[in-house]
């Protein structure tokens, strides 16, 4: 079984606020690294909208099959979303809702999905990645 570690963040400024979303895959060895603006979007609309991306964007490197064989472990730094994706949180909002349901379509595209909550210290470079897309605005996929 193939194992694949991402990092994702998402940020906005003000909350609802102009959002950007990066994630960083570890594949085979290489780094792939990407981030992009999402309009205007809450911070938890964000961090959903990177795992989905992320996830979506991984789909499409490894193909079908390879998906089906994959762990993903996906590591990000917002206790809430990380939570509401595990199952510990309820969803109350509608918006993330409809997200959390666009990322239980795509787990079934992988043979496991592992959730970490990581400090933000440890996610520096998604951080970095985001921070860069909000004042910037440069798409990097």
């Amino acid at each position: 079984m193939n194992e694949i570690v991402i990092f994702t963040d998402g940020g906005a400024k003000g909350n609802t606020g102009k959002a950007a979303i990066s994630f960083v895959i570890f594949l085979n060895g290489k780094i792939k690294e990407y981030a992009k603006n999402v309009g205007e979007k809450t911070n938890n609309e964000a961090e959903y909208l990177a795992v989905i991306y992320a996830l979506e964007k991984l789909k499409q490197i490894l193909g079908k099959e390879k998906s089906k064989n994959s762990k993903i472990i996906i590591n990000l730094d917002s206790e809430v979303v990380g939570k509401q994706l595990k199952g510990e949180y309820k969803i109350l909002e509608e918006n993330l809702q409809k997200l959390f349901m666009r990322f239980w379509n795509l787990k079934f595209d992988f043979k496991e999905i592992e959730i970490k909550i990581i400090p933000r210290e440890e996610n520096k470079r998604a951080d970095n990645l985001v921070k860069k897309m909000l004042n910037d605005n440069k798409k990097l996929f």
